[in-house]
């Protein structure tokens, strides 16, 4: 090796350290907040550690505690560390799992994101709201949160503060959930299956989902985690989708030479691989429940990385429509999924 490519590769080492030394301090606070929700959600199984990591984010921003030398690693959370959380999200999925559903209830979980998804852009377009924002909110109420939302931004063509004010209203709304859907499938009468499968098909975060079905009983758990996970394996084809869609609104552009964003991103075909490697069974129980640890923590990341660029007080400028649409959207889900897990029960 010659005396320049020498020089070469301690020019980019040193490079690579310090860019990693600026990334410490933010991926540092977004990992001990991480383990902060962890904590709290095994002393109160009800509050997701999700919820915490987002709450924490977002007071941090609020109230001006996030110094400029935590944003850099932040950042990184927020995109890179999220995703490879999304990622890790496929090993709780496997085709067998999802097979147990049978076809009605598999039908009925296409037909309520989709419902979702389209209705929600639909209520956007009539309350007069950016497309991108009603975007991300169909996204994020059809799917799963404030995951999905940070999985389709790249395609929405949305600002800062509207992927904020989506990732807000997701995370009020599954939380109101939590407490709202038990007593009303108690009203109901529900059986204890039947409300798994609507707090599946209805509720956005996981761990939302884990704390409000779990109020019926075990069976009504085991129901709502298989249809929930159904949902999120719907984030491969809906994104998919979209971003066939973003390539040819954006051809013009490509022919100019930007280049166009690619059919399916790298890291959800990284997530059907894992969904694949899940359904050959080759992972044992206690390999599949580190990697579950370690998704918990990733997403937790993400989303205090999300959660930092959530400014309560700027979001005022926002308006109260985007509330309207939020709240509309969480209306029509939970409507659309009950009358959905009804008819595929009869």
């Amino acid at each position: 090796m010659t005396q320049v490519a020498v020089r070469s590769a301690r020019t980019r080492a040193r490079q690579g350290a310090h860019h990693l030394l600026v990334l410490l301090p933010g991926l540092a606070i977004a990992l001990g907040v991480a383990l902060v929700g962890l904590v709290v959600h095994d002393r109160f199984p009800v509050v997701s550690p999700h919820v915490v990591a987002v709450a924490f984010g977002i007071l941090g921003a609020t109230f001006g505690r996030v110094d400029d030398v935590f944003r850099p690693g932040l950042k990184v959370s927020a995109k890179r560390v999220l995703r490879a959380g999304i990622v890790l999200l496929g090993f709780r999925l496997s085709l067998s799992e999802l097979g147990r559903l049978g076809p009605r209830a598999l039908i009925s979980v296409v037909v309520v994101v989709v419902a979702t998804f389209f209705g929600t852009r639909w209520l956007a377009k009539r309350l007069g709201i950016a497309p991108g924002l009603g975007l991300l909110l169909g996204t994020g109420y059809s799917i799963c949160g404030a995951s999905a939302i940070a999985a389709v931004e790249p395609f929405a063509d949305a600002s800062e503060e509207e992927v904020a004010y989506s990732i807000a209203l997701v995370t009020l709304c599954g939380t109101l959930a939590i407490f709202v859907l038990p007593g009303i499938g108690t009203l109901l009468d529900m059986p204890d299956a039947q409300f798994g499968a609507w707090v599946g098909a209805s509720v956005h975060d996981v761990g939302q989902v884990v704390a409000a079905a779990s109020t019926h009983g075990a069976s009504s758990l085991t129901t709502a985690t298989i249809v929930k996970l159904t949902r999120v394996a719907m984030l491969a084809p809906l994104l998919a989708g979209i971003a066939i869609s973003a390539r040819r609104r954006r051809g013009a552009d490509a022919i100019e030479g930007a280049p166009r964003p690619p059919i399916l991103p790298l890291f959800i075909v990284l997530f059907l691989v894992a969904v694949a490697i899940r359904s050959t069974g080759v992972l044992s129980l206690s390999t599949l429940a580190r990697i579950k640890d370690a998704e918990t923590i990733l997403l937790a990341m993400g989303l205090v990385g999300l959660g930092s660029n959530v400014d309560l007080k700027k979001l005022r400028a926002v308006g109260g429509r985007p509330l309207a649409l939020g709240l509309s959207a969480w209306a029509l889900v939970a409507v659309v999924s009950l009358v959905a897990v009804e008819l595929s029960s009869l």
